[in-house]
């Protein structure tokens, strides 16, 4: 399926620059493709969809939920615009599934982090000017009324519900590995997909994000590379046991509670690539424990202090062997996990 698509010499766009192209797209070839405006961001920026294809299983897809993670936009841009461009070779993809499309759900956080996208892939315009929404302005567990841009997405899913397979496309500034969130109620039926998608990782060289959270926030760690998807009412819990009612009030439910509780049963996957990969081997490794990773997070702050003061980071790089990856690539392996999504869905009543 999805392997057709080919990516090549990809780079970070907008909303806005992509708009035109992918609303042509649409008109273009409207017996497959609808473009939909969906309303606008708190700040006046437009948030628009496509519906495409006209199958009976419903698969929503959608990225920007954290707004520095600009990677899953982009693999939703090209997932419209080339699935469109070859339908020829997408016949059966259009005629089995229809997608709802929200390429960026949060187009002023976009907007945000324009400055060190438009410099990537230089590490440190990522650490002196990255921006991600706090707990009560992170769109993710807003559903579905916390921002107008969490309305906005739930009007158009709620219209087509219930939902066969949902996705957030999500990613991380820094890991040793790759990450797969699976929705709880489907750790059972991904086995296949999980195997698939580790042997994929390793093909590209990879290694598995393996961090055993023991439960925390509601995590359930599946074993090396996989977790179950984030919940709102975990959250919640969490906080409200630590007599922190304040914080807690800030969760409302993630896309994936939202989707489930419209029906049926989804299987959810939130995407988590790393923007650079830590390389850094480590003594002793132990299962569920990331060392490397969890290092260089304490780095983090030495980091910007040194920026702020003029003082060069490069040692901090060359010790936890940090890398950007590739665009190209990162667009093509979310490809991949929405194909072993549909893959998996496919034989389901």
């Amino acid at each position: 399926m999805l392997e057709k698509i080919r990516i090549a010499s990809a780079k970070f766009r907008t909303s806005s620059e992509v708009r035109i192209e992918i609303q042509n797209s649409c008109k273009e070839n409207a017996e497959l493709a609808r473009y939909v405006e969906m309303g606008r961001s708190e700040g006046g920026r437009l948030i628009y969809g496509v519906i495409l294809g006209n199958g009976k299983k419903t698969v929503s897809l959608l990225a920007g939920a954290h707004s520095d993670e600009p990677v899953g936009p982009e693999t939703l841009r090209y997932f419209i615009t080339e699935t469109l461009k070859n339908k020829e070779d997408f016949a059966e993809l259009f005629h089995e599934f229809r997608f709802l499309i929200v390429p960026h759900i949060n187009p002023d956080g976009e907007a945000e982090n324009q400055t060190w996208i438009k410099q990537w892939p230089d590490v440190s315009a990522y650490f002196q000017h990255v921006f991600r929404e706090l707990p009560g302005r992170d769109v993710e567990f807003g559903y579905p009324t916390m921002r107008i841009e969490n309305i906005a997405v739930s009007e158009l899913i709620k219209r087509y519900a219930p939902i066969s397979l949902h996705f957030s496309l999500h990613g991380m500034g820094f890991s040793d590995g790759l990450m797969l969130l699976i929705e709880k109620h489907w750790i059972d039926n991904t086995e296949k997909l999980r195997q698939r998608f580790a042997e994929y990782s390793r093909g590209l060289g990879f290694g598995l994000h393996d961090h055993d959270r023991n439960g925390e926030k509601g995590f359930q760690y599946i074993g090396a590379g996989f977790t179950s998807t984030p919940e709102g009412s975990a959250m919640r819990k969490h906080f409200n046991e630590l007599e922190d009612k304040l914080t807690a009030k800030l969760f409302h439910d993630s896309s994936m509670e939202f989707v489930r509780k419209l029906g049926g049963d989804p299987l959810s996957i939130v995407t988590e690539l790393p923007l650079f990969l830590i390389e850094k081997e480590v003594e002793q490794p132990e299962p569920g424990l990331p060392k490397a990773y969890l290092a260089f997070k304490e780095k983090h702050q030495e980091i910007r202090e040194k920026l702020l003061q003029g003082e060069p980071i490069d040692n901090i790089l060359r010790e936890f062997k940090v890398r950007p990856l590739e665009l190209d690539l990162l667009i093509q392996i979310q490809l991949f996990v929405i194909q072993l999504g549909l893959e998996t869905v496919r034989g389901m009543k």
